[in-house]
């Protein structure tokens, strides 16, 4: 993979939504998702999704509550 930025996003009471023009998502054994062409994707984060990993809305339906502010992690 490039150098090729890629945005991440903690979607309140939602997914995690990933974006950008060159990234992959693969499973635990390497196999890579086909994303057909997809610049942008939600990833499940309430575990109640049909198409794991991928978001499928059901945080709605399950009342998934998270809110997430940014804070900065202690040095390694």
């Amino acid at each position: 993979m490039s150098d090729t930025k890629v945005k991440i996003t903690v979607r309140n009471n939602g997914p995690f939504r990933v974006e950008g023009t060159n990234f992959e998502i693969s499973d635990a054994a390497g196999n890579v998702f086909n994303l057909n062409g997809r610049t942008a994707v939600s990833l499940c984060r309430c575990g109640a999704s049909k198409k794991h990993p991928f978001c499928d809305g059901s945080h709605g339906e399950c009342q998934f509550q998270s809110e997430v502010q940014a804070f900065e992690l202690p040095p390694k």
